[in-house]
């Protein structure tokens, strides 16, 4: 039997404004309504950020909590991943979400440049974000924006401060970091099951290249993540309508790869979660 596609949606980032697509939801409500059709679409992991009433990025633990209570009220067993990113916040306040215990939460374990920044993980931070990570109980997705960030990764497993077993995001295509390329993608999976044999994997692309890492993600066994997080749209021309339009797109490509989508019980089991209560 071929390995099931977990899709993850990435629901919405800090950057994309209902300006440059009317379907992005900035509110918390706005975001449940949009993760519950993209959850009924095929998605059984939720990437999530918060924003204030402008639509700026926030950390307010406050809207994580009502944001997370909702998912888990509409979006029965969708597993649940807080971002601790550095557009929502700086240094530690980035984690004040942990103790809320989500599913699961984003930890990069290195900097990299971003288009017009520095994203700053410095190693004090990192090691602070993994051990509140591990005190709430909480799975590290680990996002990967170089091969450095993978070796680090396993060390940190290696030692204690990341339960294994790894669950690894490759990310292409931001401006000023890994651009998305064949050869370098094969290389990050190919030296993950070396380093980790027992890890599991996502692929990331940005923009237009969002379908090429969907696509290469299924053909070499991996999962995908899509949403409006990372994409507005559906081709050059026309808008993204929804989460959930993308979401429909993954779920429609995967049987050309003998593929299914993952349920919510099969996305649990491969990511070694405990089952829905």
């Amino acid at each position: 039997m071929t390995t099931p596609c977990i899709i993850t949606v990435a629901i919405t980032g800090s950057v994309a404004t209902k300006k440059d697509n009317p379907a992005v939801p900035i509110s918390v409500p706005e975001q449940i309504e949009s993760t519950q059709a993209a959850f009924e679409a095929g998605a059984t992991l939720a990437h999530c950020h918060v924003r204030k009433d402008d639509g700026s990025p926030s950390s307010d633990p406050e809207r994580f909590s009502l944001l997370l209570d909702g998912l888990r009220k509409h979006c029965p067993g969708m597993i649940v991943q807080l971002s601790t990113g550095g557009r929502s916040g700086t240094g530690r306040e980035r984690g004040g979400m942990l103790p809320l215990a989500p599913d699961m939460a984003s930890l990069s374990t290195g900097s990299v440049n971003f288009p017009t920044r520095v994203y700053e993980n410095s190693p004090e931070l990192i090691d602070w974000l993994a051990a509140e990570m591990q005190a709430h109980d909480v799975k590290p997705e680990i996002e990967a924006f170089d091969l450095s960030m993978i070796f680090q990764a396993v060390r940190m497993a290696e030692d204690g401060r990341i339960v294994g077993p790894l669950h690894v995001q490759f990310v292409m295509g931001v401006r000023n970091a890994m651009p998305v390329d064949r050869e370098a993608f094969e290389f990050f999976v190919t030296s993950l099951k070396r380093l980790a044999p027992t890890a599991t994997w996502t692929g990331a692309g940005i923009g237009k290249d969002q379908i090429t890492l969907n696509r290469w993600s299924l053909e070499l066994g991996g999962h995908c993540r899509t949403g409006l997080e990372d994409n507005i749209r559906l081709d050059r021309e026309t808008l993204a309508p929804s989460n959930a339009a993308l979401v429909e797109r993954v779920v429609d490509m995967c049987p050309e790869y003998d593929r299914h989508p993952a349920s919510v019980a099969e996305a649990r089991k491969l990511l070694s979660l405990p089952e829905a209560a």
